[in-house]
């Protein structure tokens, strides 16, 4: 009975070092507020917890309507993604605004916050779980190891990559990780500024940057192609936040006036 490849622990381990190693870098030279995790940990998952309800009862319903592959089921998941993630960044930004003093220079780690939950935890962390569960339940040669392995094999075949094979998946893998890092960073910066300055059109910069996911259902057409597609839209994310630095002062504090 063929075990799982320890090779699979690569991308769930890249994904922690990545998205991890910047936040202890940034707290190391320039400080993170202590608000900083539990804040982004609340917006992360809250969105999350409420994609999640409103996938389980439509995602069946959607998919048979529009196709696996089609602008419809990217919209729906685009949409999700930019009211819910972005919006609750922005919404729970706005909250520390006035409840804890967030300012502009919290924007970066509060970016940086956004996408270790996803990547550091939801993907890396948990992901290293559930791999070391499958792997020591393999490696015990008992009935339900067979049982399970069984399983698996008509389920996730991918499991069970030559290594020749999945180096280059996860290689891939976690060229996409650093990808929704980047776009994280850069709608949580921008969330930030919006919150802070009172100015709707950072938000407005945020917002589309959540339509990244309406991506998703045409990965599978061409995966190298929309890898680095994905790379350089989360590149241009980024210059756009880093352009709408120029325009804010680090302290400063909530204009009761939009614009």
């Amino acid at each position: 009975m063929q075990n799982i490849d320890p090779l699979l622990f690569l991308l769930p381990v890249l994904a922690i070092a990545t998205s991890l190693g910047p936040i202890i870098y940034w707290w190391y030279r320039r400080g993170l507020r202590g608000i900083i995790l539990p804040l982004s940990f609340g917006a992360y998952f809250l969105a999350i917890g409420a994609k999640e309800a409103i996938q389980i009862p439509t995602i069946g319903f959607v998919m048979a309507r529009f196709g696996q592959t089609s602008i419809g089921l990217g919209l729906y998941y685009g949409l999700q993604t930019v009211f819910l993630e972005v919006g609750l960044a922005y919404l729970f930004a706005r909250f520390a605004v006035k409840r804890w003093g967030l300012s502009a220079k919290d924007a970066v780690p509060y970016g940086l916050s956004l996408a270790f939950w996803e990547n550091g935890v939801l993907l890396g962390a948990l992901s290293i779980l559930n791999y070391g569960v499958l792997y020591l339940l393999l490696s015990g040669g008992t009935s339900t190891a067979a049982t399970t392995y069984s399983q698996l094999v008509a389920a996730e075949p991918s499991l069970f990559l030559a290594p020749a094979t999945l180096l280059p998946l996860e290689l891939i893998g976690t060229l996409e990780r650093i990808s929704s890092q980047l776009v994280h960073v850069a709608f949580g910066v921008l969330c930030v500024y919006s919150a802070v300055s009172g100015k709707k059109k950072y938000l407005a910069y945020a917002l589309p940057m959540g339509l990244v996911d309406a991506l998703v259902p045409f990965a599978s057409l061409n995966t190298n192609l929309f890898e680095a597609g994905i790379f350089v839209l989360s590149l241009l994310f980024l210059s756009v936040a880093w352009k709408a630095s120029k325009g804010i002062v680090p302290n400063q504090v909530p204009s009761p006036v939009g614009a």
